[in-house]
Formats: structure tokens, sequence, C-alpha cells
């Protein structure tokens, strides 16, 4: 079973920002696609940005233009660089590869930000 394990979440003040990671337990060009999710209490579970075997990216309005998706695939690790985060931005944050007609979780990672 694949194991993706979130990182770099906390807490933050708005306007500041966060470097998150989500490291898996096998190289990340198995993934036709790789993306962070975020959830709050009570709300669905949204895309916020994937990232393409190909080399596309994708990004949700909500942070568009104020995050970047990335590759270090010699650490088997997608970064997401959010910046000027605002009290909205504040969620659970959730790493999903795709593999085929298979999906993979991690546990996810806290993001809260402070007025």
């Amino acid at each position: 079973q694949v194991r993706l394990v979130e990182s770099g979440g906390g807490l933050v003040q708005a306007g500041g920002s966060l470097r998150l990671s989500c490291a898996a337990s096998e190289t990340i060009e198995n993934f036709s696609f790789v993306g962070w999710y975020r959830q709050t209490p009570g709300k669905t579970r949204d895309l916020v940005a994937r990232t393409f075997r190909g080399g596309a990216t994708y990004y949700a309005d909500s942070i568009k233009g104020r995050a970047i998706i990335s590759r270090d695939s010699a650490k088997n690790t997608v970064h997401l660089q959010m910046n000027s985060l605002a009290l909205e931005d504040t969620a659970v944050y959730y790493c999903k590869a795709n593999r085929g007609v298979d999906e993979y979780w991690g546990q996810g990672t806290q993001v809260t930000v402070s007025s």
C-alpha cells in the first residue's frame, strides 16, 4: 500500500507563508497526478492544487496567484508553497496520489491562520 505523509502545517499570522510537504513511499513519477485538498469541519474536501506527470499544474481560484505546487522527485516529495495566507485558508490539508484506478490519501496536516 502506498503511504503519504504530510508535514509543514502549523499556526501562521494572516499575510504569512507556509510550505507544505507530501512525502511518498515510492517515486512520485509512478502517479498520474498528485494533488492537495483541504477541508474544514462540516464542509466538503476541496481540491486546492494538482501536479500532473506531464508537467501541467492546476490551481483552484481560491489560491491562484498565492500558491505554487512543485516536485522534488529525488526525495519522492511534492510541495505546496502558500503565501499571503488569509483566515479562509484555515483547514486540514491532505495529499492525494492517483495511480491507475487507485488513489491514496495522507492523514492531513493542520493549517491555522490567525488575525
